[in-house]
């Protein structure tokens, strides 16, 4: 067995007792405090249910780590750690919904358009927020939550695709650029209210940064663009998740008894 699925074995141990429903069971919180920083630091994400509801929180942070391995003096969000929790969370009855909190500088697009497209399709609630930064490849993982917050200090950068190491010059490696960006573009259009036409604008940005093109966007600029819904703080956020689970229970609540007349 790898060292993940042992952390992650370890990790549904510690948190089996606090699985159930907040109503229904008794959390020692002094239980919960010695657990909070091994699996923290095994996973950067924890299972909240000491609340209304049992809620996840899954972090993005530092670089979005892909294909290879960066420095380990770098802070980085490992892919092949957070498609599993993300497939996890989906599948658990026991955990309402999901809370992202980036402050990301961005990374591998491959790694985090994976990412993103996980979140997009998941049906539970998700809910971002933004803070420090939802940089470069951020800005998809941020957009594709049903809702999105950003803090009023945070910054999006929104910049073209980039590539490190050697590049050859000719057409075939132009046209690929292209289609990796318009992957993007049609990506954060179709989860944000912005349009492709006005993303590439400030993508191609050449008035704002010194080294580079692109755009930065705080955080009244990028609800304004329609990149993010709101402007806002962990407890909008949070209140924001909860009223989307108690419609999802009215929901299911709903066709439940619907589906228990029509059995009779």
């Amino acid at each position: 067995m790898s060292n993940y699925k042992k952390n992650s074995a370890n990790n549904n141990d510690k948190f089996s007792e606090f699985s159930e429903s907040p109503e229904t069971t008794s959390v020692n919180e002094t239980d919960i405090s010695q657990a909070l920083p091994d699996i923290i630091t095994e996973s950067g994400s924890i299972i909240s249910a000491c609340g209304q509801y049992t809620v996840q929180c899954l972090t993005i942070i530092g670089q979005i780590e892909g294909h290879y391995i960066l420095s380990p003096r770098d802070k980085t969000t490992k892919y092949e750690h957070i498609i599993p929790q993300l497939v996890a969370v989906e599948q658990s009855d026991q955990i309402d919904g999901l809370l992202i909190i980036l402050n990301t500088v961005g990374g591998d697009v491959e790694a985090g358009l994976a990412i993103a497209e996980l979140v997009a399709g998941m049906t539970k609630p998700v809910v971002s927020l933004v803070l420090g930064g939802g940089h470069s490849i951020g800005v998809p993982i941020a957009v594709a939550a049903k809702r999105s917050f950003i803090a009023k200090s945070a910054t999006m950068t929104i910049h073209p695709v980039r590539m490190n190491g050697l590049m050859l010059g000719v057409p075939q490696a132009f046209e690929y650029f292209q289609r990796m960006q318009r992957r993007i573009t049609t990506f954060v259009s179709d989860n944000s209210s912005i349009n492709p036409e006005r993303y590439n604008e400030l993508a191609l940005n050449t008035d704002e940064l010194v080294m580079d093109i692109g755009t930065i966007l705080d955080g009244n600029d990028a609800v304004n663009e329609g990149l993010i819904d709101k402007v806002g703080s962990l407890n909008d956020a949070i209140d924001c998740l909860y009223r989307m689970i108690n419609k999802t229970k009215a929901k299911s609540k709903k066709k439940g008894i619907k589906n228990s007349k029509s059995i009779k």
